[in-house]
């Protein structure tokens, strides 16, 4: 190079040329690049030296091409030799992509990491065009940096299970930025994830814990509306199950690991997992979401009452409440279970055996007295309440105009749901009333009901009657007419 062209060269271009002089062989036998950079004492140079990818063979080159073997600047970073310069929008990712898709050349650096991250993000909600239209929202250094890149299980790495929650808050604490993207999505979630118990442990150094990509995924990110996405409501059991259902991961914890089978076999689970519906808690629907903790409210019926709020209601101006509180019960969960919530049958009230009420009274107290009345109340409005249907049932079954009686026993349906809801106020002359008013339409729906009966009853016999007496006289008449016509046969044959 003569003195011309480097007078033209600029002050950090000049550096380098200098450099490289200084030390041909590791020019041309290493990285040219790197050594021109570490003199120059720049940042990215300092990063590189402990990037796993420098630990792996790969040269600056790699991401930025040219020939690192060479001490000519202009050779070096030459654009017919692939010189790329600073990747920059989408090109970022797809260099990333050329080796961490291609399984060959990952296998040829020892690698064992799945070759399908780009397609995973290329999918994922992340991948989506930014505000400016020209390239996806996050680029693989958006989260994994640039010249520092460490392995995941490096204390250092921003995707480490314990820095991963910050780097992802990065953006999503970031109320400008988010809104310009979702606005209804909340900015608060690290603040919420600090105070669970997830969060709690993550900070004090536990990286064994749930984090961001333990719910949601890394690369493949979907929104939660996705059916995909693993926290889409059918998917959050499962989700959760990953961690708590494993006997190994869960070990040292004290927690059970059995509360999916549990669920599954529940209400809600049956409900959300087999019939689909959507309005059935998941996992997350009593725990929360980045907040998750057991319910961390006053009491149970807190979070309960979200849903069953009238239960809830009547519960707290119950006797049960004070008498809960102060042995230190957990209010529904006492009765019903916590993850294996099963059918709320009218075997929970009474005092037999298998009743609820009788794990805690005992006869001669009021409380047992006063289950046995319940359960005796509820279950004659049943019986009414079937009596009724069967009553109805047959006579449609005759064929006879019953639908005004039909329509009411919706009104005995009703009564017995708010008879079951009132049993939570544990005040037998509550309950009383309610179920006098569904025992008063049982009673009218069962009697228009058996009127409407004895009618086709006794249109069957007055149709048999009817059909007898007219079956008589047409014999009758019949017999007559022979008579007749055997009489005139007899006067014809005198003449």
């Amino acid at each position: 190079m003569d003195i011309v062209k480097l007078a033209l060269l600029p002050a950090s271009a000049l550096a380098c040329v200098l450099i490289l002089a200084a030390s041909p062989s590791r020019a041309r036998g290493g990285d040219g690049c790197l050594t021109c950079h570490q003199g120059l004492g720049d940042k990215p140079s300092a990063l590189f030296a402990h990037d796993i990818h420098a630990r792996r063979g790969v040269t600056c080159a790699g991401c930025h091409g040219g020939n690192p073997a060479t001490d000519d600047m202009e050779k070096a970073m030459d654009k017919g030799a692939g010189f790329l310069g600073k990747p920059g929008g989408d090109q970022i990712s797809v260099v990333c992509a050329r080796c961490h898709s291609d399984s060959v050349r990952m296998a040829a650096f020892g690698s064992r990491l799945p070759t399908g991250q780009f397609d995973s993000l290329r999918q994922s909600v992340h991948g989506r065009l930014s505000l400016t239209g020209k390239e996806r929202i996050v680029q693989c250094t958006t989260c994994h940096g640039a010249h520092g890149i460490v392995a995941v299980s490096d204390p250092s790495s921003p995707v480490h299970p314990l820095n991963v929650v910050a780097t992802c808050a990065s953006c999503h604490n970031n109320a400008k930025l988010i809104r310009a993207y979702n606005p209804a999505l909340a900015v608060d979630q690290l603040e919420k994830y600090r105070t669970s118990v997830h969060g709690v442990r993550n900070a004090a150094g536990d990286g064994r814990v749930a984090e961001c990509a333990s719910c949601h995924g890394s690369h493949g990110i979907l929104p939660a509306k996705d059916v995909r996405s693993k926290v889409y409501p059918t998917n959050i059991p499962a989700t959760c199950a990953s961690c708590h259902s494993d006997p190994e991961r869960m070990r040292g914890y004290r927690i059970p690991t059995d509360q999916y089978e549990k669920y599954s076999r529940g209400v809600h689970g049956t409900a959300l997992l087999l019939k689909k519906d959507l309005g059935a808690p998941a996992c997350n629907g009593c725990h929360g979401n980045h907040g998750a903790t057991p319910p961390g409210v006053e009491s149970i019926s807190k979070v309960c009452g979200t849903c069953h709020a009238l239960n809830a209601d009547l519960f707290s101006s119950s006797p049960h409440k004070g008498a809960f509180d102060a042995a230190n019960l957990p209010e529904c969960e006492t009765c019903h279970g916590n993850h294996e919530i099963l059918p709320a049958t009218s075997a929970l009230l009474g005092t037999s055996p298998d009743a609820v009420c009788s794990r805690c009274h005992s006869p001669g107290d009021a409380g047992y007295a006063a289950a046995a009345a319940m359960r005796g109340r509820i279950d004659s409005l049943e019986s009414g309440e079937k009596s009724a249907r069967a009553l109805v049932e047959e006579a449609e079954q005759k064929g006879m105009e019953i639908a005004e009686a039909k329509f009411r026993l919706r009104d005995a349906r009703q009564a017995d749901l708010e008879a079951r809801t009132m049993v939570h106020a544990f005040n037998d002359a509550k309950l009383a009333a309610v179920v006098a008013k569904g025992l008063a339409t049982t009673a009218s729906v069962s009697e228009e009901a058996s009127m409407t009966v004895k009618e086709f009853y006794f249109r069957r016999i007055g149709l048999g009657v009817a059909t007898l007496v007219i079956t008589v006289l047409a014999a009758s008449l019949y017999v007559y007419i022979r008579r007749i016509e055997r009489r005139q046969a007899r006067n014809g044959k005198n003449v």
